[in-house]
């Protein structure tokens, strides 16, 4: 059973994913996401917090993706994998309600779901790099 964070990162990286190619409004973009799920969270408060740190922290966190990935510029980054690291990296450097194990094992296995073959070994490549730059 997913607990109700990991479901949140889910929608969030659903959320992400639908607003980079259709745009619109994020918080009705979560909500229509939640809305078609199978089982439809009833509370969102998690992912509402993490989808608006994320927008709101969108340059910075790229920024750490380009320090961390010089050799895969932002564009050349498959969205989703993008989606996921913008997700891990949020937690891991901007949100202390989240120890920085778990954050890196959520973005993982997010990865590991949605991403390619390769995702989760360069999500985990990433956001190694940065933990290891915070200490």
């Amino acid at each position: 059973m997913s607990s109700s964070r990991h479901l949140s990162r889910v929608l969030v990286l659903q959320t992400l994913f639908a607003y980079e190619f259709h745009g619109g409004e994020p918080k009705e973009i979560l909500r229509f996401v939640n809305d078609g799920a199978a089982n439809p969270m009833s509370d969102l408060s998690f992912a509402e917090h993490l989808l608006e740190g994320i927008l709101k922290e969108k340059e910075a966190l790229a920024q750490h993706i380009e320090k961390y990935a010089p050799q895969w510029p932002l564009d050349k980054i498959a969205p989703i994998d993008r989606a996921i690291l913008e997700i891990g990296l949020f937690e891991l450097c901007k949100d202390d309600s989240v120890p920085d194990v778990v954050a890196i094992n959520e973005a993982i296995e997010l990865a590991k779901t949605f991403g390619s073959e390769n995702s989760g070994k360069f999500v985990n490549g990433v956001l190694n790099a940065v933990l290891k730059s915070k200490v």
